[in-house]
């Protein structure tokens, strides 16, 4: 089974991730995040205490990682990390086909 740390690898080389908690929120409330990574070692937990609650109402999988340094490091960051949302691959690619037969 992958780990969500792979997963968030892999999502990255591909330029398809929020990171940090604002950026993460925006796009649960956007709707554009397919999958929401929060760090459970994160003090104080009201950082992202609301980010679960969100994803259930807008029915995005929310997953749980054990902490927030390996999390930056998926992310390719030299500090932790609160939360990351993976952003829908086949949307962006539409967008920038769409942009490139218009140039």
């Amino acid at each position: 089974m992958v780990s969500v740390y792979e997963t968030i690898e892999k999502a990255k080389k591909t330029g398809k991730i929020e990171k940090g908690t604002n950026e993460v929120t925006k796009a649960v409330e956007r709707g554009t995040a397919k999958l929401v990574v929060i760090a459970d070692d994160v003090e104080p937990k009201e950082i992202v205490q609301h980010l679960p609650i969100l994803c259930k109402e807008k029915n995005i999988p929310c997953e749980h990682a054990d902490s927030k340094k390996k999390l930056g490091i998926a992310a390719g960051l030299n500090v932790g990390c609160s939360s990351i949302a993976i952003i829908d691959a086949e949307e962006t690619t539409k967008t920038s086909g769409t942009r490139a037969r218009k140039a």
